[in-house]
């Protein structure tokens, strides 16, 4: 049976992703915005990427910083980072995009970046009209709860499309395989350079080395 819809990560599958340094400059611009002018390294450095709840509290609370506050502060200097390196033309469209337009289904983006960088990304691309639903984070510590592996925004997206378990979802990394898994839904891991050395302990439906590989799969409707 033909899938009903092909739902993508966005970093690292669609956009390329920006650098670690870019994202931990963001995050130190969010302390020193917050009156800590000099953080220590390695608590900027957990605060740039993989979030968690608890690592947040734990940071903030040697700083006296309130977490809420904190993380507010420290997505607003993502998203603007962010939108300089697409401005900047040291983030784009990977050059296998196209294939997306030549798949014959709805397509959505369900991300872990925020709602309004992917929004922007796809505005600036003139992309957005491709994809339906389109979901990332808000600036909240609830998001972090709900962030893949956590199946949340997948069933979102689900429920939008009306759709069930025959939906396939691409991304790159672990945790999107896991949400994949734990919606219910096939999973394509594409292995982009970024991504050459990374181990999965989790097996994908499919592994790809692109999107253009999409277009062969089983499942996948194309435009004739």
């Amino acid at each position: 049976m033909p899938y009903e819809a092909v739902l993508f990560d966005n970093d690292g599958v669609l956009v390329e992703p920006v650098g670690k340094p870019v994202l931990r400059r963001a995050t130190w611009e969010a302390f020193d915005a917050l009156g800590v002018p000099d953080p220590d390294d390695d608590d900027v450095e957990r605060l740039s990427i993989g979030v968690t709840p608890d690592r947040l509290s734990s940071v903030c609370a040697r700083y006296g910083l309130d977490p809420s506050r904190f993380w507010c502060a420290r997505d607003h200097y993502s998203s603007h980072a962010q939108r300089a390196e697409l401005r900047a033309g040291r983030a784009t469209l990977y050059d296998d995009f196209d294939a997306v337009r030549a798949i014959d289904a709805p397509r959505g983006i369900v991300s872990s970046n925020q709602q309004t960088t992917v929004e922007f990304m796809h505005d600036f691309f003139a992309t957005r009209d491709l994809f339906d639903p389109m979901y990332g984070r808000s600036p909240t510590i609830r998001s972090l709860i709900r962030k893949k592996p956590d199946p949340y925004y997948l069933r979102r997206a689900l429920s939008d499309l009306d759709a069930d378990a025959d939906v396939l979802f691409v991304g790159d990394s672990e945790s999107d395989v896991l949400a994949a898994r734990n919606a219910g839904l096939d999973s394509a891991f594409v292995r982009r350079p970024h991504r050459e050395a990374y181990d999965l302990s989790v097996s994908p439906t499919f592994e790809l080395d692109g999107l253009t590989d999409l277009l062969a799969l089983d499942g996948v409707p194309t435009r004739t």
